[in-house]
C-alpha cells in the first residue's frame, strides 16, 4: 500500500496545482478583463449555468456524488493501511522516540535460533504484535522447539522493547537425506 501511496500522492498533487493554476489564470484573466464570452480556457459561465438548471435529485449529479464517495473511501482506505509497522522501544529520554523495522527485529532473533546448537535452519516473520519463528534441526521435536524459543526469548529479552510481541515457536526435525543433515 505504501508503494500506491508513494504514486498517488504525487498524482493527486499535479491535478490539485493544476486546478489552481487554472483558477489563477481565469481570475487574473477576468481582472484584467481580457474574456470575452465563456471563459478564457475554461467556459465556467456555460458550466455555471448547467449548475444552476441542473437539480440535486437529477440523475448525473446523483451518480457523481457516488463516484466522489467511492473515490474518497478508496483514497481513505489506502492512507490508512499505508501507515509503518514499527516495532516500538523504549526511548532513553522523554523528548525521543525509538523505533526499528519488523525486518530487523526478524533478523536479530533469526540470527539468534540459527546459532542455536539443534537448529541448522530457520525462518522468522515479526511485526510490532508477534514473532513467528519456525526452526528445522536435529533431533527431539521438542528439544529442538524449546532451544529456538530460549534463543528467541533472550533476544526478545535483550532488546529494551516498548511492548513485548508474542512469541510462536514451530520446530520441524530434519528428515534423513534432506539438505544440512549428513
Amino acid at each position: 500500500m505504501r508503494v500506491l501511496l508513494r504514486v498517488l500522492a504525487p498524482l493527486l498533487s499535479l491535478v490539485v496545482a493544476a486546478i489552481g493554476a487554472l483558477v489563477v489564470v481565469e481570475v487574473v484573466a477576468a481582472w484584467v478583463g481580457r474574456v470575452s464570452g465563456a471563459g478564457l480556457l475554461v467556459p465556467w459561465r456555460d458550466w455555471r449555468t448547467t449548475v444552476q438548471n441542473t437539480l440535486w435529485t437529477a440523475e448525473p449529479v446523483l451518480w457523481i456524488a457516488v463516484g466522489v464517495i467511492v473515490v474518497g473511501a478508496v483514497l481513505l482506505l489506502v492512507g490508512l493501511l499505508a501507515r509503518r509497522h514499527d516495532v516500538a522501544l523504549d526511548a532513553p529520554s522523554p523528548g525521543l522516540t525509538v523505533a526499528t523495522a519488523p525486518r530487523v527485529l526478524a533478523r536479530l532473533v533469526g540470527t539468534r535460533v540459527r546459532a542455536a546448537d539443534p537448529v541448522t535452519a530457520a525462518s522468522v516473520t515479526a511485526s510490532a504484535r508477534s514473532v513467528v519463528v519456525n526452526a528445522r534441526g536435529r533431533g527431539d521435536t521438542d528439544a529442538l522447539r524449546e532451544a529456538a524459543r530460549g534463543a528467541a526469548s533472550g533476544v526478545l529479552d535483550a532488546l529494551p522493547l516498548a511492548r513485548r510481541p508474542r512469541l510462536t515457536v514451530r520446530a520441524t526435525p530434519e528428515q534423513p537425506g534432506s539438505k544440512g543433515v549428513q
